[in-house]
């Protein structure tokens, strides 16, 4: 179906980021809502972020396919398209199966630098309910120390709405 513009985030309408996330998250559901495409979704919800999160340079997903995640629906300048478990910073988070956080990608050992302006990320792994990785939710800033809880929370809430719609 259609949904027209109904999305509009807003990047500086929120007195918090606690607020800021609660309100796209609940456009994320409304996004996601009835659809198990997992483009379609990866798309929508990579655009939400970027224009709903103020600071940013990229969002988007990297989808677990063999031993190397492959890069798919972001909003950015173009990416890495290829990168191995276990390398970079998308590549340890989805081998910790766990958020990391970089306030600063220059500190951190392995760093890729797809987009040569950014400075911290955040990458959330995408785990299905069968503790399967699905790939990664990435999200880099050209500002140093750019994701604090709330962000990370925020994030995280998006990027299990993006895998409870492929159920």
């Amino acid at each position: 179906s259609l949904r027209g513009n109904m999305f509009e985030p807003g990047k500086d309408d929120f007195a918090s980021d606690a607020e800021r996330y609660a309100s796209l998250a609940r456009q994320a559901e409304a996004l996601v809502s009835g659809e198990q495409d997992p483009v379609a979704n990866a798309a929508n919800l990579s655009a939400l972020i970027f224009q709903g999160v103020p600071r940013l340079n990229w969002a988007g997903f990297y989808f677990l396919r063999g031993e190397e995640l492959i890069v798919g629906p972001f909003q950015g300048l173009p990416a890495c398209v290829r990168i191995p478990l276990g390398a970079g910073v998308c590549g340890t988070a989805s081998r910790e199966r766990r958020t990391v956080v970089v306030q600063d990608v220059d500190a951190f050992p392995g760093h890729i630098p797809c987009d040569a302006a950014s400075r911290s990320e955040v990458v959330v792994p995408l785990i299905d309910d069968d503790g399967r990785l699905l790939g990664v939710l990435d999200v880099d800033s050209p500002e140093r120390a750019r994701f604090g809880p709330d962000d990370v929370a925020g994030l995280e809430a998006i990027a299990r709405r993006y895998v409870d719609s492929l159920a």
